[in-house]
């Protein structure tokens, strides 16, 4: 299966028709340009899908801006994370045990590399099960 095709499978349910891949980082985040020309990020490890500049004008000024950058790149948990587990072998992705929107924190005793197609459909649904949810507990179990 493709990764156009898992997060269409996966993160569907919030409205994105994925075109291509625009870009990756090491935590398998994805900027995904759609159907309409819109830019969405996915976030893993924050469980959201959201649209993040409406046309080519509105991506090509976020990409200057140093705070969307730092966060995007995330090159502080890169390091620590390679530091600890060595370079990714294809297909992998540094994936937080614990996703930060449920509490977890942003060190690498929470991190771990997993199958990048596995990330993806993992956050969806567990994305999908808080959204249902509407603020109540939700049970959650990490990927190991």
């Amino acid at each position: 299966m493709s990764i156009l095709d898992t997060v269409s499978t996966a993160w569907g349910w919030v409205g994105i028709t994925p075109e291509k891949v625009i870009a990756e980082n090491e935590f398998g985040n994805l900027i995904i340009k759609d159907l309409e020309g819109m830019y969405w990020r996915l976030c893993p490890e924050d469980l959201y899908c959201e649209v993040i500049a409406d046309d080519d004008a509105d991506y090509n000024e976020l990409v200057k801006d140093e705070e969307f950058n730092q966060d995007w790149f995330m090159d502080v948990m890169v390091n620590k994370a390679t530091e600890k587990f060595g370079p990714l072998e294809d297909g992998f992705k540094y994936h937080m045990l614990e996703p930060g929107a449920l509490g977890g924190k942003y060190a690498v005793f929470n991190i771990k590399p997993i199958a990048f197609e596995r990330i993806i459909k993992f956050s969806g649904e567990l994305a999908q099960k808080v959204h249902r949810a509407g603020g109540k507990k939700v049970k959650f179990t990490p990927l190991s």
